[in-house]
């Protein structure tokens, strides 16, 4: 018992810190997109129910569903017309004892092949396609996950999760981030009721940018009346996510799974 309350005031502490940065609404947006045929299928409403090596992404407590074996999970998806590639692969190592369980998750999510027109024109005003470069703007994120069988009992069942996240960006040879953050998570399954809790970005994740443009690039962008960037730093605003499932079993060979999540 002492153990779970340690467990939730760590993430009550961790949510409830306060921030003056400022946050940007669409910070690290890719880590949004999901992980998995069912998991998007079902509209992201994993926060409970979820139970696989997907449980990484979406709830970390639900590795403890993955039992005996390693479990792998891949996926690729294309969007606008394949221009952007998504990719996102786990795997999930289950204790000796189907009582913890570790977790690694990578994914991408790039747009490779941009021109880059900067020198198109020459000083004297003549168009060289010679200098025309392509480069690709990818975002990375990888996230190593920690979950842990707090109570099991015929009637009810308690979980709890823990992601550290690290967060790559870069566009081309012009601009690099590194970020990190923490996740937490949650389930309690009472008899035939799932609930879920997931917080999300809990420290704020924070993504610190550098820029790298010589001296050339930097007097193009200037003639062009284009602002120079400089380091930064943008947050991404902690989340908590409730999700609420629940089985039944309509007959003999047919069940049905209902799922809400709020956030």
């Amino acid at each position: 018992m002492k153990t779970n309350h340690l467990y939730l005031s760590l993430i009550a502490l961790i949510f409830f810190l306060p921030l003056s940065a400022q946050f940007r609404k669409y910070s690290n947006e890719f880590l949004n997109i999901g992980a998995g045929a069912r998991g998007l299928a079902m509209g992201s409403a994993q926060i409970a129910s979820v139970n696989d090596g997907t449980a990484g992404y979406w709830n970390p407590a639900g590795l403890v569903g993955v039992k005996d074996h390693p479990q792998v999970n891949l996926m690729h998806a294309e969007y606008f017309a394949g221009i952007g590639k998504y990719d996102y692969a786990s795997i999930a190592f289950p204790g000796a004892n189907n009582k913890r369980v570790i977790g690694i998750t990578g994914l991408r999510f790039a747009v490779d092949d941009i021109m880059n027109t900067l020198f198109l024109v020459e000083p004297d005003g003549s168009i060289n396609y010679n200098n025309i470069q392509a480069f690709s703007s990818a975002d990375y994120g990888f996230l190593l996950s920690y979950a842990q069988r707090l109570k099991q009992s015929e009637r009810k069942n308690v979980s709890f999760g823990l992601n550290a996240k690290v967060i790559h960006r870069s566009v081309g040879k012009f601009a690099k981030a590194w970020g990190f953050g923490l996740d937490a998570g949650l389930q309690i399954q009472s008899n035939k009721w799932k609930f879920g809790i997931s917080g999300r970005d809990l420290t704020s994740t924070f993504n610190t940018w550098s820029f790298t443009f010589t001296e050339r690039e930097k007097e193009v962008l200037y003639l062009t009346n284009n602002e120079i960037p400089v380091k930064s730093t943008e947050l991404t605003a902690p989340r908590l996510v409730l999700g609420v499932a629940r089985d039944f079993r309509l007959s003999k060979n047919l069940a049905c799974l209902l799922k809400q999540i709020s956030m």
